[in-house]
């Protein structure tokens, strides 16, 4: 037998095997995640708060929360990143509606900065070590 067989019989070719992220991707695609949620919460509060409508105030949360899940995604690319630390002016921007949020906001850049220089280390370690170690990469 050659591999996974169909109900037909017929063999499936093998799956490529899954590209490995790296510790920047990681890192910063959970701050995104964590934004993104913070972000329901602020639409909540905007809402409850009448500091703005309903509509906008769910639907600019909607998008945001998308825009932010999206990112998440995308942070293997270098635009991705970009576009990362433009959600992160973004996210400050939402002070204009409730003030409280350039303090959290913030705090969740801070997260995104020291992950994004964390994550840049880590990786530098890895590919170091990798470069010290070449018969560790052929078994991973």
């Amino acid at each position: 037998m050659s591999g996974p067989r169909s109900p037909q019989g017929v063999s499936k070719p093998p799956k490529p095997a899954r590209r490995e992220r790296t510790a920047s991707e990681s890192l910063l695609s959970i701050a995104l995640a964590l934004e993104a949620i913070l972000v329901f919460f602020v639409a909540l509060t905007a809402f409850g708060l009448k500091a703005l409508e309903p509509l906008p105030a769910f639907i600019g949360g909607a998008a945001l929360i998308i825009v932010l899940v999206l990112a998440a995604r995308v942070v293997r690319y270098p635009w991705g990143v970009w576009l990362g630390w433009l959600l992160q002016v973004v996210l400050l921007a939402t002070g204009i509606l409730l003030p409280i949020m350039y303090v959290v906001a913030a705090a969740f850049i801070g997260i995104w900065v020291y992950c994004f220089v964390k994550g840049r280390q880590l990786d530098s370690a890895k590919a170091a070590y990798l470069a010290a170690n070449p018969q560790q990469s052929k078994e991973s």
